[in-house]
Formats: C-alpha cells, sequence, structure tokens
C-alpha cells in the first residue's frame, strides 16, 4: 500500500468512524444516514435502525467535505449533491464504496449520505440460480441472448441488483471482442479480456471541463467497439445508444430505472427525446423497437430478496403505434412460506422468442419445450 493510499484510508476511516463498525460488517450491503441521529443499514435486503450517531450536523458535513475533497469533487451550497465511487484501497472499509449524499436546506433534516458498498467477491451464474433469483433455463436463455448479440436493457428500482446483472452477463460475452464500459461511478465488475473503461468527471470550480455520458458514447463510437455497455441510461444519451445499437453495436446493453418492461421502453423513448437531434416522434418510436431487442426486469420483494420477474421480447410497434412486449419468462406469482419468505421464480410463457430460429441455426441446445408454460395441477 503506497503512502498515499495509507492516508487516504486513514481520513475515510476517520470521517466516517461511527458507521465503520457497519462498513467492516460483511452482512451490511448499504448505510444510510439521515442526519446525525438516524442511521440505517441494509442487511440481507431489510432495513435494520441502528444505535450508531454522529456528534452533530456540523461533524456530518465536515465528514462528506473531506470525502468529496479526497476523491476530487466538491459539496457545498452551490452544489448540495454528491455522488462519488471512493478508491479500492486493501484494509479500508468504505474501499470501493459509491457515496451519494444531499446537503440542507435541500435535504430537510439534516446531511442525508448513502453509502453502498463495493463487493470484492464476484458472484457466479451458478450462485445467481442457487439465491433463487432466476432459474437455470432463464439464465441459460440470457446466456444464448449475450452469445447471439441481441441488444438488453436491465430495468428495475434503486438496489434491485441491475449492476449485479449486467455483470454477469457482460461476463457472458463470447471471447474475441471488444467491449467499451461506460459509467458515472465505476461499478461494474466485468471479467473480458479486451475491456475498455470510462468515467465520467464532473465540471471544475469554473464550470469546465465536464464529460457526460453521452460525451463518452459520442466518443466510444470511435473507438471500434464491438459492443458498449452503459452502466445507467438516465438522460439524453439514451438517443446516442440507440443510435449505437441501430448502427451495427450488436449485444450492447444498459440499465434503466422502471417497474415493469413497458415502461422501460416508453423511459427509454422519453429519455432519448431530449436529445440534441431533431426527429419525429414516430421515427423516434421506430428507432428505439428496432434497437432494443431484450428487456431483462429485476426487483427487491417484500422478504429482501432480488428477483428476476420477466424477461421480454421487444418485437416492434403494433398498429395503435404501441410498442409490442412480449414476455417470454416470467413470474406467475410468489407464495410466502411460515418463515417469511417468498417461494417461486420466473417461469416459461409459452411464447417462443422471435428469433428462435437463430438459436436453431447455431446449433444452441435449447429446445423448444423450453419455452412451454407449465400445466399446473388444479
Amino acid at each position: 500500500m503506497s503512502d498515499d493510499q495509507a492516508n487516504f484510508k486513514e481520513v475515510i476511516a476517520r470521517a466516517l468512524g461511527p458507521v465503520n463498525e457497519y462498513l467492516n460488517d460483511p452482512g451490511v450491503s448499504e448505510v444510510l444516514i439521515n442526519g446525525p441521529n438516524q442511521i440505517f443499514v441494509e442487511r440481507g435486503g431489510k432495513l435494520e435502525l441502528t444505535t450508531a450517531k454522529f456528534p452533530d450536523e456540523d461533524t456530518l458535513q465536515a465528514a462528506i467535505n473531506t470525502i468529496a475533497q479526497s476523491v476530487g469533487r466538491r459539496i457545498n451550497k452551490d452544489e448540495p449533491r454528491l455522488d462519488a465511487r471512493l478508491p479500492i484501497i486493501e484494509g479500508s472499509p468504505a474501499s470501493g464504496s459509491r457515496i451519494a449524499a444531499v446537503l440542507p436546506p435541500i435535504s430537510r433534516q439534516g446531511t442525508v449520505i448513502s453509502i453502498r458498498k463495493f463487493t470484492a467477491s464476484k458472484i457466479t451464474p451458478a450462485e445467481y440460480i442457487k439465491y433463487g433469483t432466476i432459474t437455470p433455463d432463464a439464465w441459460q436463455f440470457l446466456d444464448l441472448c449475450m452469445f447471439l448479440g441481441k441488444n438488453l436493457i436491465a430495468s428495475g428500482g434503486t438496489g434491485s441488483g441491475k449492476t449485479t446483472l449486467l455483470s454477469l452477463l457482460s461476463s457472458r460475452i463470447p471471447k474475441g471482442q471488444r467491449l467499451l464500459v461506460i459509467e458515472d461511478s465505476s461499478e461494474l465488475q466485468i471479467d473480458y479480456e479486451h475491456l475498455v473503461r470510462f468515467e465520467t468527471r464532473q465540471a471544475d470550480i469554473m464550470g469546465k471541463g465536464e464529460v457526460t455520458i453521452k460525451d463518452l458514447l459520442r466518443s466510444a463510437l470511435r473507438l471500434r467497439p464491438d459492443r458498449i455497455i452503459v452502466g445507467e441510461v438516465r438522460s439524453a444519451e439514451a438517443l446516442e445508444l440507440i443510435n449505437a445499437m441501430n448502427t451495427g453495436h450488436k449485444g450492447s446493453m444498459g440499465t434503466v430505472h422502471a417497474n415493469s418492461p413497458e415502461d422501460a421502453i416508453i423511459r427509454l423513448e422519453a429519455l432519448a427525446a431530449g436529445g440534441d437531434a431533431k426527429i419525429s416522434e414516430k421515427a423516434l418510436v421506430s428507432q428505439v423497437a428496432s434497437a432494443i431487442e431484450i428487456i431483462v426486469q429485476i426487483s427487491r420483494y417484500s422478504d429482501g430478496s432480488r428477483k428476476i420477474g420477466a424477461i421480454s421480447e421487444i418485437r416492434g410497434v403494433g398498429p395503435d403505434g404501441k410498442y409490442i412486449v412480449v414476455p417470454i419468462f416470467a413470474i406467475d406469482k410468489l407464495v410466502r412460506r411460515n418463515d417469511g419468505k417468498l417461494e417461486g421464480g420466473i417461469e416459461p410463457t409459452g411464447n417462443l422468442p422471435s428469433f428462435y430460429q437463430e438459436i436453431l441455426d447455431n446449433k444452441i441446445n435449447f429446445p423448444a419445450a423450453k419455452f412451454q408454460k407449465a400445466i399446473k395441477a388444479a
């Protein structure tokens, strides 16, 4: 460990002193600070109120200022919001964590901070299936979508597991391709040989030097990518990604905040409509429909579990001008067990993907019977 890293580790540990024990606890995935006197943690997908406190609001603001300065960011009355990723430093309890913060008076109860802990260990597809997030057949279907280069969007709410899903899928891309990954804060854990990462940059104190996801997407298109992966699509860069998907960069991916596949495709259209290009609504809908092929919906449920709720195919636009969203796999129902856990998972809907002939042509062992809806006893 270098002297700079050692100093950084000490600075962060001192700033976050009241919550260090939770950052060191492997069972805690997120620390939520709602002002100096109320601190929650997420454990096993559920929130718990702790007894930890910061001495006062000034101490808490000093802590977040220290953190912002240590990573070259700012948070003050003129810029009351922070979104940053801490560097990965061995032995630091906050190593690699993603930190978001909002200062008062924007926040009415004092400084609010979320610390989403970085998990160094990579989850495997086998573990993903074992945890009940997805079934073996549904995972194999997503795997073959990666092999065939289907453009895919992972949709879900905050903390639903979109980043983990995208990391897993990215690692299943066939070898020999060039992947360009674009994120606000580097979180995706991708095990791939030819991987190029980009991260956005905030403007400096003079308002200069900002580099956005949209800027990086435009640069990426000139850097000979085979596939482009955007950590989160949340603004007008959606149009750049859609254009990339429609111009030969098959197998590109991104995530979006939405509650269903239908909501996800409409949200992407709305985001793309905010772009610079002057394009008619009809042309935009057509471009979105031809770009996005698969939407995977992932959700966090009331028992704290995360499950793939639907894998849907976009099949163009109907006569009514609406997107044709066809579920290939979906959760029919979940049953709550006596221990409070939800039992059940994603199942085939009976709909064959429109590209099933591609599966056959590539001699992929995924028979049509795996798409058939199970007949359940009455």
